[in-house]
This record gives structure tokens, sequence and C-alpha cells, in this order.
């Protein structure tokens, strides 16, 4: 059995999260207690408001310290991972898991990272549109339409899972799309409440602030293959530490690739997926992925403490 550990992007916080692990797991309540940021991000995590949580610049580092924690109770059992991957920042719980970065520049970065993406977010007015039931070239091929008549920007910014992506731009030219998309047979169209338009050609501040700070951040070759976002496809110990700077300040601009990246595990023999993050929005990807290819996987999720009770035993 190969073992894939996976972590959740922002989306999926809720206040409380976190706080059974702070309670049961001293391993999880002293790393939580020992980080020292520009923020209380555990009472936020702890407390709330939801409001406040879900912002980018809050909802990144919280999420960050979940995986962190949690990872480190899962190697304390003997749970390690044989691969990884993750969605947006979760790519960076990846990295770590895979040695490439240490804990306290996982939390640097991440901090920093939520800062500048809620900056370039503040500058732009866009939409999200969630597109179900729709098979991945008409939905390219609807974008490609709509991006000729010079109406505004549009971009897939998520390649989900099989028949579920995400379009992003401004506002006129996601309205068309939908508009196209349902006329060509979409299933279901879900315009998303974002903060702002990730992973499109927008976060383009973002990028250039991350790669000036990765001039002080040490990344070293994974211990284990990692699927990226960047590229849909493997790195692993032949990927040099500047090569993994350079797909994550493109990540940050470009789209998210995960259907690749479960499809590319499970060639290379994944069979166990645990997510690991607030909520199961990753493991129902897993899960769609695994029956358009034709193959048993099993997937678990770690959202509270009775889930990672329930895989140690």
């Amino acid at each position: 059995m190969k073992t894939v550990f996976m972590y959740a992007g922002q989306g999926s916080q809720f206040v409380s999260m976190g706080m059974d692990f702070y309670d049961k797991y001293a391993t999880y309540k002293n790393f939580i207690d020992s980080i020292k940021l520009s923020k209380d991000y555990k009472k936020l995590m702890h407390e709330g408001p939801l409001e406040e949580l879900s912002l980018t610049q809050n909802t990144q580092p919280a999420m960050a310290m979940f995986a962190i924690g949690v990872t480190k109770i899962l190697e304390e059992n003997n749970i390690k991972p044989d691969m990884a991957v993750g969605l947006s920042l979760g790519e960076y719980g990846a990295l770590y898991a895979a040695g490439v970065i240490t804990e306290e520049d996982y939390l640097k970065v991440i901090e920093y990272r939520g800062k500048k993406m809620a900056e370039a977010a503040s500058k732009q007015e866009c939409a999200m549109s969630a597109i179900i039931g729709m098979k991945v070239e008409d939905v390219e091929k609807a974008v490609e339409e709509i991006s000729k008549k010079d109406i505004g920007y549009i971009t897939i910014a998520n390649y989900n899972c099989p028949k579920q992506y995400v379009i992003c731009g401004d506002l006129n030219a996601v309205e068309e799309t939908e508009k196209l998309l349902k006329e060509m047979g979409a299933r279901r169209l879900v315009r998303l409440n974002v903060s702002g338009p990730f992973h499109t050609k927008y976060m383009h501040e973002a990028k250039i602030a991350l790669e000036k700070l990765f001039e002080d951040v040490t990344f070293k070759s994974p211990n284990l293959p990692v699927a990226v976002n960047y590229t849909g496809k493997l790195i692993d110990e032949n990927t040099t530490g500047e090569d993994i700077k350079e797909l994550l300040t493109n990540q940050v601009q470009s789209s998210v690739r995960f259907e690749n990246d479960i499809e590319q595990l499970i060639l290379q023999g994944a069979d166990n997926f645990i997510e690991i993050g607030p909520g199961k929005v990753l493991s129902g990807f897993v899960r769609k992925k695994a029956k358009e290819m034709n193959v048993d996987v099993k997937v678990t999720s770690i959202s509270k403490a009775e889930d990672l009770e329930a895989i140690v035993a």
C-alpha cells in the first residue's frame, strides 16, 4: 500500500478547528503554543469569528498550523507518507511532509503569502464559478470562445476532478461564460463566495512578492515524490530547491491542476489517501478521479481528533 498525505486548501476552515487536537495531544498543543507569528491565529482558530478566520491572510496561516500539528501526530504514531500532494496553499504542506521546507519557514512563507494574495485580491473585482457535470474539453472551449470576444479576462483557475472545474475572471466574462456553458449542457453552475481571483494573472503582484521572499528561504530537494499544482506532475529527489521556488511562484497565478496530480499519483501506485485539513473536499475529488480511472483506493480525512484516532487504531 502506498500512502499519500494530502493537504487541504483554504475554504473548509471552521471556528474551533484544531481545538480537540489541542486538548488531546501534547505534541499538537506544544507545537501550537510555540508558534511566533504576527497574530494570535490560535485564538482565531478556536474562537473565531468565522468572518475574520475566513480572511485569506488569516486562513492560510491557520491551515498551515493545523497541517503541521496533525502531521506531527501522525509521524509520532509511525504513520508516514510515501507521496504527498496539496491544493493551493496545501501544496506547502505537502512540501513540508517531503522535507523540502522547515516548519518555521513554512509558517513564515504562508503568513506572507496570505497577506500578499489578500493585497492583490483587494485591487480586483472578479467572480469565480464552479462548473459541474461538463467535460474539461467543453469548459476549455467555452473559455476560449469568450476570451476571443474581448469583454474581459476569463480563465480556468482550478481543474479539481472529472467534470468539476472552476472559472475565474472579470464579472462580465464570467457571466457570459456561464451563459454559454448552460447552453452547452452544464449540469450545474455555482457562483463561489471567494475573496479574490486566486490562481489567475491578477495574482502577479503576489508572485513577485514571493520571488523576493524566497531569496532568503532555503528549499531542499524532496525526499519523497510530490505532485505539484502548476504542472500536474510529480517532482522527486532530482528536483532542486530553486526549481521548487519557481514552481511555487508560478502556482500562485496559474491554474491548479489537481485532477492531473491525483492521476499521476494513482499511476505511480498510490492507493491510500489521507486528507489533512478541515473538511473532506479533496477526498471527494480523489474518489471521483479514481472512479473515472476504474481503480480502487482508500480515502480517509482528518478533520477532527476522532478521525485521526480511527486511522491510528
